[in-house]
């Protein structure tokens, strides 16, 4: 599915929780596909289950899986986890965003780094 880099200054918890979005981003995950099990994914990725018991809990708060008590956990309906991708990304960036201001940068420079971006995004 995806792999945990443990060298990283991310937390296992955050990259578990960003990958699942970003293959849902990316359309490897659709609306209603089941995840794997807590233990299962703790296993394959040697890692503590109560971390990725925590990814999950985390992206179901968020709305982007749903836990079905004895079935398992699920990718929420495409609208449902979408919205909830975007919300994140807009909390994500204005995180960035104050950061770059307490950090002196002007509105004129953000708007600069921001067109470049979507420019070179195009």
């Amino acid at each position: 599915m995806f792999q945990i880099d443990y060298r990283s200054g991310v937390s296992i918890c955050d990259q578990i929780m960003n990958n699942i979005i970003r293959l849902k981003s990316l359309g490897v995950l659709s609306a209603d596909t089941k995840l794997p099990s807590v233990r299962a994914l703790a296993s394959k990725l040697s890692v503590n289950p109560n971390t990725v018991q925590k990814a999950y809990t985390l992206l179901e708060a968020n709305g982007i899986i749903c836990t079905v008590r004895g079935k398992g956990s699920f990718v929420c309906d495409d609208k449902t986890a979408d919205n909830a991708i975007k919300e994140n990304a807009k909390s994500d960036f204005k995180k960035a965003l104050i950061s770059a201001l307490d950090l002196g940068l002007t509105k004129d420079e953000l708007i600069e780094i921001i067109n470049t971006h979507k420019e070179e995004k195009k």
